[in-house]
């Protein structure tokens, strides 16, 4: 089995700081932890890749890097923000609390 590898070359500025867009092959035969990180990312799940308990790295589904490859870094951002905001939305749906029928929103919003 191999792996694609984003390497991360430092810079400034861009989308991902120090993100090259350089793609490189990493085998993962005869490492057992990191191939079996690789099947779990082929069955759909992220794998994060951690040093004293800090997230530096992830292994994803293939699917995921190429969709990434081939964005522009505009379509890149607006994919992160639309994340966030899925993220946030599912947070709010989550709290507890009552919910405002839409009727009464309407009419306190004036529209």
């Amino acid at each position: 089995m191999t792996m694609t590898v984003c390497w991360w070359q430092g810079g400034p500025g861009g989308l991902w700081p120090g993100y090259s867009g350089a793609m490189s092959e990493l085998p993962v035969d005869g490492t057992p932890g990191v191939a079996g990180a690789a099947r779990d990312a082929a069955r759909g799940h992220v794998v994060y890749l951690t040093e004293r308990g800090e997230r530096l790295a992830a292994i994803v589904p293939a699917e995921f890097a190429e969709a990434l490859e081939g964005m522009s870094e505009q379509d890149a951002r607006e994919l992160l923000e639309d994340l966030g905001d899925a993220a946030a939305a599912r947070q709010a749906l989550a709290e507890p609390g009552e919910s405002v029928p839409w009727e009464q929103v309407r009419a306190e919003a004036g529209l």
